[in-house]
């Protein structure tokens, strides 16, 4: 069965965060590493880091903050802005859903079934 997902992306004047930053910002609160993120995403150390350079230069205060090495290595850890960006963002993504589930649920009423045949032969 397809579950039907409302996804959110903000768009400001020479920035963006969505689904796929969020949940990077949330990987790395978990696990406390930008590298150990990206595996979790399937993405490279290098396109994570990229995304968390770009967040950094778009917020007045930085979202990650790297932790130097030591015995355990360094890391890196969510910014109190970086806490609030991402809680802001799931509130927004929550009332969105809130707000359009009427109209959602008259859509997909409107979808065909699985089982219903394409007599048109897609024409």
């Amino acid at each position: 069965m397809t579950m039907t997902a409302l996804k959110l992306r903000i768009l400001f004047d020479g920035a963006m965060i969505g689904p796929g930053k969020a949940e990077l910002l949330q990987h790395i609160r978990e696990t406390g590493s930008i590298a150990a993120a990206g595996r979790q995403m399937d993405m490279s150390y290098k396109r994570a880091w990229m995304l968390v350079e770009e967040m950094n230069a778009a917020f007045r205060d930085p979202l990650v903050a790297r932790v130097r090495g030591g015995p355990g290595g360094g890391g890196a850890q969510l910014t109190d802005a970086g806490a609030e960006v991402l809680r802001l963002y799931h509130d927004a993504l929550t009332r969105a859903e809130a707000a359009s589930a009427g109209p959602v649920a008259a859509l997909e009423l409107m979808l065909r079934r699985s089982d219903e045949s394409d007599l048109s032969g897609g024409k």
